[in-house]
């Protein structure tokens, strides 16, 4: 159950089209399910304001499929799954709706939120081969409800292809910088821009990349303001940290 559900479900019982005895049995339904392979959190969406996710890697597509079904019955309209393969969505049974992003192997079931805010999180990548995590945080952002840009293969071995989106930079509320290699983006980016920076290291490199811990470190050492750092290909946690910082509203002053 997610905070805009609660919400009206509280409309309905002050309108009178609900009484307390249906709203508090829907309440009593929503803390958490217990299958034989999984325990499914249905009030998350109202604890985080973003229901569960599935991550997809390790879970066979029978299981997948399972906890997919039932959190769609339980009334979950956007359900995001991460890492699935596509042995996984060739079993999806489609009698819900279902949509694959192969690119950033990405499972939705219902739809995308709609946007909350008009401003954008963008997407940066170093490289084309950063694209598969690139995908995976742009989705996982889109899906809960953000605008996105994309600025593809930006690095710095040529950096005039970055600089050449310089206003689309400065203008947007959050920006993903992702690479490999040394990971020198984010820094050069935070560089840029005024918004909060998510650096996410890829294990795209040559040997002394060390599968992304060159990157990871060199991220972790930005002598830029701003730059924050998620684990080595993790699109989904950068996506999500940056849905959050979008979406956060800012208490008023006097």
């Amino acid at each position: 159950m997610e905070q805009q559900e609660m919400r009206e479900i509280l409309n309905q019982v002050a309108s009178g089209s609900l009484s307390t005895e249906d709203a508090l049995l829907k309440l009593k339904m929503a803390p958490f399910e217990e299958l034989d392979i999984a325990t499914l959190d249905h009030h998350r969406g109202l604890r985080q304001g973003a229901s569960e996710v599935i991550y997809g890697a390790g879970k066979t597509p029978e299981q997948i499929d399972i906890i997919a079904h039932r959190l769609w019955e339980s009334g979950q309209k956007t359900i995001l799954i991460t890492r699935m393969s596509e042995e996984a969505e060739k079993a999806f049974n489609r009698d819900i709706p279902f949509t694959y992003y192969k690119e950033g192997r990405i499972g939705l079931v219902g739809s995308m939120a709609e946007p909350r805010r008009k401003g954008y999180i963008l997407v940066a990548t170093g490289g084309t081969s950063d694209i598969p995590v690139a995908e995976e945080a742009a989705l996982t952002a889109q899906i809960l409800g953000n605008h996105v840009e994309r600025i593809y293969d930006v690095g710095v071995a040529g950096i005039h292809r970055l600089l050449s989106h310089t206003e689309k930079i400065m203008k947007a509320r959050v920006i993903i910088a992702i690479a490999g290699m040394e990971g020198a983006l984010a820094s050069v980016i935070g560089g840029l821009a005024d918004c909060p920076v998510i650096a996410v290291p890829t294990s795209v490199g040559y040997g002394t990349a060390l599968g992304g811990v060159t990157a990871l470190l060199s991220m972790l050492n930005s002598c830029a303001s701003g730059v924050s750092v998620v684990n080595i290909d993790n699109g989904f946690g950068a996506g999500y940290l940056a849905s959050l910082i979008n979406n956060m509203e800012g208490e008023k002053t006097e």
